[in-house]
């Protein structure tokens, strides 16, 4: 069994460092973020090499990685997809619709007021996706300069339907970004699918990979 690991927005195998050994036989992929030709195509093209010939694989996909690891069920030996507070879309939805559709603004905004920070407040990623990461990744985090290019945004997603593989949800409990109970009534909707429940914000693979870990394992 190979774990190929998908990362979301910005396209960073690097999310994925701390998880990569204690899987094994593990591949982070790095994506083409910030190709401005690249799209979901080009993007599962990629995953697909850096899978090559493993002939039993699960792919795991972080929040944008959502849109792109589904579209490799008919190119890959796939067994299991597991989604790591994840976009999960829709048939013939963009990424960039996504946000609006699903209400992700609204239940961000109810969750940081519940939580007692300002929902008016500007965007801060040290709030919002690092508020539990070491310090030491975070620098890391934050001193990377990768972009993300608009392309996969603006591409409707192309499926009629989700794969008819077993897919497993996890969902961390103290995710700002789409929280926890966003993240549920989101993959009920969608896929009939409850999560499964960890500690840890959004970067997950980076604040609590040992948690997260054994719930992949657990799952395939």
């Amino acid at each position: 069994m190979t774990y190929v690991l998908i990362p979301g927005a910005g396209g960073a195998g690097w999310y994925w460092h701390r998880v990569v050994p204690l899987l094994g036989d593990a591949i982070a992929v790095d994506l083409p973020a910030a190709d401005e030709k690249a799209g979901l195509q080009e993007y599962a093209d990629v995953v697909a090499a850096a899978a090559g010939a493993a002939d039993d694989v699960v792919l795991v996909a972080q929040s944008m990685g959502g849109f792109t690891a589904p579209l490799l069920a008919d190119r890959l030996p796939v067994s299991r997809i597991v989604l790591v507070n994840a976009m999960i879309p829709a048939p013939g939805e963009t990424a960039g619709d996504w946000w609006e559709n699903t209400g992700q603004g609204e239940a961000r905004r109810a969750n940081d007021a519940r939580e007692g920070r300002d929902p008016d407040a500007p965007f801060d990623p040290l709030v919002a996706f690092f508020h539990d990461v070491p310090p030491e990744l975070t620098a890391i985090g934050m001193a990377d300069d990768e972009q993300q290019a608009a392309k996969p945004f603006e591409e409707p997603w192309p499926l009629a339907v989700w794969p008819d593989v077993p897919t497993t949800v996890i969902s961390s409990r103290d995710d700002r970004v789409f929280p926890i109970d966003f993240q549920i009534r989101v993959a009920e909707e969608r896929l009939g699918i409850t999560p499964v429940q960890l500690p840890g914000g959004h970067l997950v693979s980076l604040s609590h990979p040992e948690e997260l870990v054994k719930l992949v394992v657990g799952a395939s």
